[in-house]
């Protein structure tokens, strides 16, 4: 007899709400991950009393009243606002382009005058059908902000030049002839109060949880201690990357701990020049209003991604998309295995679509498994 009812691999924001749904009919789950922590990429590491994003930031933001009060369930969240700031060149900008950045570009309060500017160069550009991203960025906000705030942080993100990037990684651009710099238009926004391990620590509660686990080194003994099993690895891997390789970026983060209290005064700073090798700089106190008198700042380093390196972003390209078709199809072949989350969907999820996914997928499997 299995001694669980699911297997739940990986241990981060889609197998907690997976976990925590069946929990709640009274069901047994074992999630197991890899990695020595729960939360997947939301885990926060605790140093010098500051909650340090160890995988890059994680803001949350939705206009879903229902999920901001199902994660405010676990954990409060606090009152933070994105509002990043860019450099080029020494000088600094707001984002999103907004009123502010266009006075610091150009020095223009004038809305209509803004707008006119920005028609102007759309129509010097002359760009009719954008046949790559450089052209596609031009076409919707002009050259001037796409050659400071968005060509050499692009090129760094993707590591390609934008004239060879496909148009449709940027089908639009936030413009806002106001003087806001909420980088988020959703209604409800914030980071939880004590870091997101709260948030995981909740969702998680009632299942029994194993780490440095490798499913996929011993998937026979795993497999035998659930009826069921919810994979949220890389789809690829689970096949033994028998049809090929989906294609990734990667990031490095360089993590400094500084003997001040403030560093760059704000949480999140883009470097937008091509010859910075950095994207951007965290500074993790400024999520949670930190008072400490020391401060933690996170470098990070896009990376091209090979095995062994962790898949951050799926380049969703008319190839890879073609290839992840064909493991899908393999996947629904598949018995008593379910497959979800951003590397299993090979999809970019903001985390409250990653909660609505699994909620929704939830609800699925114990409706044909468990409510007939």
């Amino acid at each position: 007899m299995a001694q669980y009812d699911l297997l739940i691999v990986g241990a981060g924001l889609y197998g907690g709400v997976f976990a925590h749904a069946l929990h709640q009919q009274g069901l047994r789950c074992l999630v197991i991950d890899k990695r020595g922590h729960i939360g997947g990429n939301t885990y926060c590491d605790r140093k010098e009393g500051i909650d340090v994003h160890a995988y890059g930031a994680h803001i949350f933001h939705t206009n879903d009243q229902g999920i901001w009060d199902f994660v405010n369930s676990f954990v409060p969240f606090n009152r933070f606002t994105n509002s990043p700031l860019a450099v080029h060149k020494g000088k600094y900008y707001n984002l999103p382009f907004n009123m502010n950045t266009f006075y610091q570009l150009w020095g223009l309060s004038d809305p209509q005058q803004v707008k006119e500017k920005i028609q102007q160069q759309i129509q010097q550009a002359g760009i009719t059908q954008p046949r790559n991203l450089e052209e596609q960025a031009i076409s919707l906000v002009g050259k001037d902000v796409y050659e400071v705030l968005i060509k050499g942080y692009t090129e760094k993100q993707w590591g390609r030049p934008c004239h060879e990037l496909p148009s449709f990684i940027i089908r639009r651009l936030p413009v806002r002839f106001t003087f806001d710099n909420n980088y988020f238009d959703d209604r409800y926004q914030g980071i939880p109060e004590g870091g997101y391990n709260k948030l995981t620590e909740g969702l998680l509660a009632g299942s029994v949880i194993e780490l440095n686990k490798d499913y996929l080194q011993n998937r026979d003994y795993f497999n035998g201690l659930a009826k069921h099993v919810l994979y949220t690895g890389p789809i690829d891997a689970f096949y033994n990357y028998q049809l090929g390789t989906l294609a990734y970026r990667s990031l490095r983060f360089e993590e400094e701990l500084l003997p001040i209290d403030n560093y760059q005064g704000v949480a999140v700073v883009n470097y937008t020049e091509r010859e910075v090798p950095f994207t951007r700089i965290l500074e993790h106190k400024h999520f949670a209003f930190g008072r400490q008198p020391v401060t933690i700042i996170t470098r990070e380093y896009p990376l091209s991604w090979e095995k062994g390196l962790e898949p951050y972003y799926p380049v969703n390209d008319e190839v890879n998309n073609a290839l992840y078709n064909k493991y899908k199809a393999l996947a629904e072949q598949e018995k008593n295995i379910e497959f979800g989350g951003r590397l299993a969907d090979y999809k970019y999820y903001d985390m409250h679509q990653v909660i609505a996914a699994a909620q929704v997928h939830a609800r699925k499997f114990l409706q044909k498994n468990y409510q007939r």
